[in-house]
């Protein structure tokens, strides 16, 4: 499992300040959400902590390791908001693609891509390639393809955005019964509170950029969580209180991207 430490991390681009001086902890084996108003760096900042860019000051650590370093290693996993899938490679070729790459860094307990897939109900759709599948199946897929690794940190960008409300639903429920159990910390980027609150055990309310933390929401839903989960009061109530802390964060600040 996966600790994650920022201590007084700050990101810029030249003179344009994207996340403001941020220290946090993020316990390992947690989902944790981060949500706030479109273009105040959510995605700069899970990109900074997956290792694929740099800090511009502060300390990032993913369980004791530099986040390049971990990356390196096969520690860390990510989904992006695109499926991102190979277009000649079949389903089952793009499942496996992250441990056909620096095959001397693949963990010991690597997961079975066939496993999964058939855990995500795509055993019918091996050969497929991707333009032969919706939308959702594409995101089923990018999603095997980064629990091959069986990282400790599972780092998701959006990665329901695309889809339609059904299928967001459906892909939700899936992916709480795919992490629940196995241990990996997962953070997850969303502009859905109902999303927030249906997957996590923490949201984090980001205010507008430069982005910073202006509520930490414990999510004592319990587990394991199902879909009928969003039919209990206390659901709606967490909601609330996210979106009256997302609003009050973009409330008190000038800025509103």
């Amino acid at each position: 499992m996966s600790r994650i430490v920022l201590r007084d991390l700050t990101k810029s681009f030249g003179a344009l300040s994207v996340v403001d001086p941020l220290s946090l902890d993020i316990e390992s084996g947690s989902f944790v959400s981060i949500i706030g108003p479109s273009g105040c760096g959510k995605t700069t900042l899970v990109r900074v902590i997956a290792g694929l860019e740099p800090a511009s000051s502060g300390e990032v650590s993913v369980d004791g390791a530099p986040p390049r370093e971990a990356r390196m290693r096969k520690r860390v996993a990510m989904v992006p908001q695109q499926p991102g899938l190979l277009p000649w490679r079949t389903v089952r070729s793009n499942a496996h693609l992250l441990l056909d790459v620096n095959r001397r860094a693949n963990p010991n307990d690597a997961a079975d891509a066939m496993a999964l897939l058939h855990e995500v109900g795509l055993s019918d759709f091996l050969q497929a390639y991707p333009h032969e599948l919706s939308g959702g199946m594409q995101q089923r897929v990018a999603l095997v393809r980064a629990l091959t690794l069986h990282a400790p940190l599972l780092v998701m960008d959006e990665p329901f955005a695309a889809l339609d409300e059904i299928t967001r639903t459906e892909m939700r429920g899936m992916l709480n019964r795919l992490v629940e159990g196995r241990g990996v910390t997962v953070l997850f980027v969303t502009h859905s509170i109902t999303e927030a609150v249906a997957l996590s055990d923490r949201v984090l309310v980001s205010s507008p950029r430069p982005t910073n933390v202006v509520a930490d929401i414990a999510i004592d839903l319990p587990r394991p969580r199902s879909v009928e989960v969003e039919d209990d009061p206390r659901f709606v109530e967490l909601c609330a209180h996210v979106r009256h802390a997302l609003h009050g964060g973009m409330r008190g600040t000038s800025e509103t991207r």
